[in-house]
């Protein structure tokens, strides 16, 4: 066999190939041999028909044809190895000579991972929030966790802001009850936007037995998006009573003695919170004006691809078990569809170079991964995904999708060699501190490049 490789473009090769005939003596073995399994003539037994009968039964052009697609993958890739190339997904094949007993050429198109230039990133600065706590933020924690220990009391008196009331419910839509439209003893605390727009002013003010009708579009059901006619009964009124802020509170609503211990952990929580905010905003940061810097070329096909992978997990994943389509979720997002494709567009193109840049620092620099980091990630990836580690690691390996998770942890160390060469700054002017933080940094070059999936990754997968 031999083959040669023109460049197309940075992103795009063709191979030449032409395969002397007999090396196709195997393939064309192979397809007589299949064509003896399928097919019946009389005199002979099934399976030892001769290679002439076939050619006269079925023709010469019905064996070759069936050689040359069982040959077409392996000289493939034997001209892949041989060029030393980094295909993306499937090629395009064209088939430019077939000589009966003398020659087979073909040629074969495919996009390829482009040389990039990785580009000096030790005089990356960006700036990030400081990591500050109030007082206000730890009433607000503090206050929270009150709500959560909150108790209802039954009252006889007007319903009014921040009250817990049971209600029966009723919609009309022209003047029709909707067969889905009713509903009995649903309890609402009035104020928390949980239920229909106009509710919380139509049950203000009444007692139990009271009732007022409001017109709300409807969130969901037959007549989900319609105009209704509302009718609400308030059958019971509960005051909610919050429980006095002291040691006792503490000591129900934590494993502290005193409130002042309560407060402090809360302190030391929201520290830690707001430490792995800004060390993902630096991340963040640092990577775009990584990207800044890099001439990345990206695969037409891989883009298109992409594009459509983002497009069709969102419509048909997210959004069904939202009970959403496109249309419904450009409305609430207040975008048009032209908005919403380039969006897309933009997300997929920084996926794709993040991960492309990202891989090529993994292999100047010769990152490994080992056994520990992969359970780590592997342990992380579970959680996220609401799966038992051991559910999760079975799914990952029944997939073959254990050179990917490799790949995420290896472009975390390498987002993290960045970061470290990076000047972070708060917005007061102090050096920001980011040693330990490589989860954030794994994922962080994770979310750039996923995803729900590592759609990139999967298009190198299908490498012939």
């Amino acid at each position: 066999m031999k083959s040669a490789v023109e460049t197309l473009n940075p992103t795009r090769v063709r191979l030449s190939i032409e395969v002397p005939f007999e090396e196709l003596k195997d393939s064309l073995d192979a397809a007589y041999k299949k064509i003896n399994q399928q097919v019946t003539v009389k005199g002979f037994r099934k399976g030892k028909i001769p290679a002439r009968v076939i050619d006269q039964r079925f023709g010469r052009g019905a064996v070759l044809e069936e050689a040359v697609n069982d040959a077409l993958p392996k000289f493939y890739t034997e001209a892949v190895n041989e060029g030393e190339l980094n295909v993306l997904g499937q090629p395009d094949v064209d088939i430019t000579e077939l000589k009966d007993g003398e020659l087979l050429s073909f040629t074969a198109e495919v996009d390829v991972r482009p040389e990039i230039e990785i580009p000096d990133y030790s005089g990356i600065e960006v700036t990030v929030d400081a990591l500050e706590v109030s007082e206000e933020d730890i009433e607000k924690a503090v206050e929270q966790l009150r709500e959560r220990f909150a108790s209802t009391n039954p009252v006889e008196r007007a319903a009014a802001e921040g009250d817990v009331v049971t209600i029966d419910l009723e919609a009309k839509v022209d003047g029709e009850v909707l067969e889905d439209g009713v509903a009995d003893g649903v309890s609402y605390t009035i104020g928390s936007g949980e239920l229909l727009e106009g509710i919380d002013e139509a049950v203000k003010g009444l007692e139990a037995g009271g009732e007022a009708t409001f017109t709300s579009e409807l969130k969901g059901g037959s007549a989900e998006g319609k105009e209704a006619e509302v009718t609400v009964k308030v059958t019971a009124v509960a005051a909610r009573e919050l429980p006095e802020l002291d040691d006792e509170f503490a000591q129900m609503a934590s494993e502290f003695d005193t409130l002042e211990e309560l407060r402090a952990d809360s302190r030391k929580r929201l520290e830690n919170t707001k430490q792995y905010d800004q060390a993902t905003q630096a991340q963040e940061r640092v990577l775009e004006e990584l990207l800044k810097l890099a001439e990345v070329p990206i695969p037409e096909k891989l883009l298109a691809d992409e594009i459509n992978t983002r497009k069709h997990n969102l419509e048909h994943h997210q959004l069904g078990q939202m009970g959403l389509d496109l249309a419904k979720f450009l409305e609430i997002q207040g975008k048009t569809a032209e908005e919403f494709e380039a969006e897309t567009s933009e997300q997929a193109v920084k996926g794709i170079k993040t991960q492309f840049l990202l891989d090529e620092i993994v292999n100047k620099e010769k990152l490994n991964v080992n056994q520990e980091e992969l359970t780590e990630h592997l342990m992380r990836r579970a959680a996220s995904s609401g799966m038992s580690p051991d559910q999760f690691a079975q799914a990952v390996v029944e997939g073959g999708q254990v050179p990917m998770l490799v790949g995420e942890v290896a472009r975390g160390k390498a987002l993290a060699l960045v970061v470290e060469a990076a000047k972070v700054t708060d917005t007061n002017g102090e050096i920001v501190d980011l040693e330990d933080d490589e989860e954030t940094e794994e994922e962080t070059a994770e979310a750039a490049t996923d995803s729900d999936s590592d759609e990139a990754a999967a298009e190198e997968k299908k490498e012939a």
